[in-house]
């Protein structure tokens, strides 16, 4: 297996190297994957328990935002499948009769992360809107990004002013956007859930139900290669919802 975070300007071309890999000598057969970046932990398991079930298998991974993989797609971006932190970035492919077949894969919840040193500053979730807070989000037109957004303008107008206020940079996945936290960049993101699990340095601040936006993954088949129709029924079985969920995410493998 190839596991590789890589940056979005990189997607087209790090595809295409791995779908030239193994040559027509190679027996193995080999499946690219393109996969948000949320994604980078438990899809590094799944594709390490799918090659172990299947020693023909190689499965290359690449991540970064959704909106990114998507362009790439529709850009002609050679992959096999496509995992996304939304169903719009999917949509957007099957709308361009790129899509052979997609499944429902997952749901993750929202989280606000705060640096170790910021934490008595920022105790709940109103205090994203103290002034002079140093907040990074991911970019509008990334999901995390999209979501983020729609749980502060639940929580009203005047409190999503002063919060946006506060942003110092919008970043182009939502893993970036926790790094800047890690590294002491900014007080505050809001990431995903199961970001939690590959953090350093940071801690939790909770966002109140009545103002969460559930992320809605889904997997998507771009060709009809038996490798990866075979990886998507991996990905969607029990035994790859048992992964998903140790990585913090909430399995809903079921079809269309």
């Amino acid at each position: 297996m190839s596991l590789r975070a890589i940056p979005a300007a990189a997607v087209a071309t790090a595809a295409l190297a791995l779908a030239a890999c193994g040559g027509n000598d190679e027996p193995r057969q080999t499946v690219t994957v393109l996969a948000a970046a949320s994604l980078t932990e438990a899809f590094g398991e799944l594709a390490e328990a799918f090659e172990g079930s299947r020693p023909d298998a190689d499965v290359r991974l690449a991540f970064a935002g959704s909106a990114a993989l998507r362009t790439q797609v529709l850009e002609g971006a050679p992959a096999d499948l496509f995992a996304s932190a939304s169903p719009d970035e999917v949509a957007a492919l099957a709308a361009a009769g790129l899509v052979v077949e997609q499944r429902a894969l997952a749901r993750n919840a929202l989280v606000v992360v705060v640096a170790e040193d910021a934490s008595a500053r920022i105790g709940d979730f109103a205090g994203l809107a103290e002034p002079g807070l140093r907040l990074v989000l991911t970019a509008e037109d990334v999901p995390a990004g999209r979501y983020a957004r729609e749980s502060l303008a639940l929580a009203g107008t005047e409190f999503t002013a002063r919060v946006l206020a506060n942003v110092r940079s919008n970043e182009a996945n939502v893993r970036a956007t926790l790094a800047k936290v890690e590294l002491g960049e900014a007080d505050a993101a809001i990431v995903y859930a199961s970001d939690l699990a590959a953090a350093n340095g940071v801690r939790a601040v909770t966002i109140p139900a009545r103002f969460q936006v559930a992320a809605e993954y889904r997997i998507a088949l771009l060709g009809e290669n038996a490798g990866a129709r075979a990886f998507l029924a991996f990905a969607t079985s029990p035994e790859g919802s048992a992964i998903l969920a140790r990585h913090g995410l909430e399995p809903v493998a079921v079809a269309p």
